[in-house]
């Protein structure tokens, strides 16, 4: 079966695609807010999609971490542990309560607002947070790691979930301050790694509710794979501070009108 490409689709999810090359933020945090405040596509069909989407170009980019063996296996485990349990759980619970359309987009949008917010606040206070936490915490012990580590992809797993957010800047800097030795490439390869069952799972969950647009999955598909290939090409040129400070108001704009939406 063919479907047609939907022009504006494939201009956002070039526009996305191009931003998450440039600053490895996850494309939900991009995505998902595109969807539902520019083209108002009901907050579960955009969830839907783009955690399949996200499943999908996820996939292509940890095919490369596991080439380039940047991948901790370990941390994806422990991840998923907490992860895939609390995803299934939470779609479980969200079909239990059997809410209506509108109070299922009130939902996920009032989450996903402040889930914006969290993203924006991660990329702009790393730094500090990180100092913060070594200071008054210091390194934990191999059994404290595994546990925070599989309560961390448990709470991952939920926000995803729900709102399509928290698999890239909430989960990397997470994963920075429980593993402090890893280098920062095996911390995004492990968590690109883990985003893709989860958001496969999640995805999968969604799909059963009939959150899915297929149409619009393979226009964003269309337009960013070309944009993450372009944007690689550019990224090393442009100022890591600038791009950040420019995607967390992006997010902090995006997170507060979902919030009073």
């Amino acid at each position: 079966m063919l479907f047609a490409l939907h022009p504006l689709y494939v201009l956002s999810g070039f526009a996305v695609g191009f931003l998450v090359g440039m600053t490895g933020v996850g494309g939900g945090s991009l995505m998902t807010p595109l969807l539902i405040l520019l083209f108002h596509v009901h907050p579960a069909t955009a969830v839907g999609t783009d955690l399949l989407y996200a499943s999908i170009t996820k996939t292509g980019g940890s095919m490369v971490h596991a080439f380039n063996r940047t991948i901790d296996w370990r941390v994806v485990t422990r991840l998923a542990r907490g992860s895939i349990p609390a995803s299934l759980l939470t779609m479980a619970a969200l079909h239990a309560l059997k809410l209506d359309q509108a109070a299922t987009g009130a939902l996920i949008t009032r989450v996903l607002g402040a889930a914006l917010l969290a993203t924006a606040a991660a990329l702009l206070f790393r730094q500090r947070l990180l100092a913060t936490y070594a200071r008054r915490v210091g390194v934990l012990s191999e059994r404290q790691t595994i546990r925070f580590t599989v309560i961390t992809g448990a709470v991952l797993g939920a926000l995803v979930t729900v709102s399509s957010v928290g698999a890239g800047a909430l989960g990397v800097t997470a994963l920075i301050l429980l593993y402090p030795e890893l280098p920062i490439v095996r911390i995004a390869g492990s968590d690109i790694a883990h985003a893709v069952p989860l958001t496969l799972v999640a995805g999968l969950g969604h799909l059963m509710n009939g959150g899915l647009d297929v149409t619009m999955l393979i226009s964003l598909l269309a337009g960013s794979l070309p944009g993450v290939l372009l944007a690689s090409l550019f990224a090393p040129r442009l100022p890591d501070l600038a791009l950040r400070l420019i995607l967390a108001a992006t997010l902090a704009v995006s997170g507060f009108r979902l919030l009073v939406a």
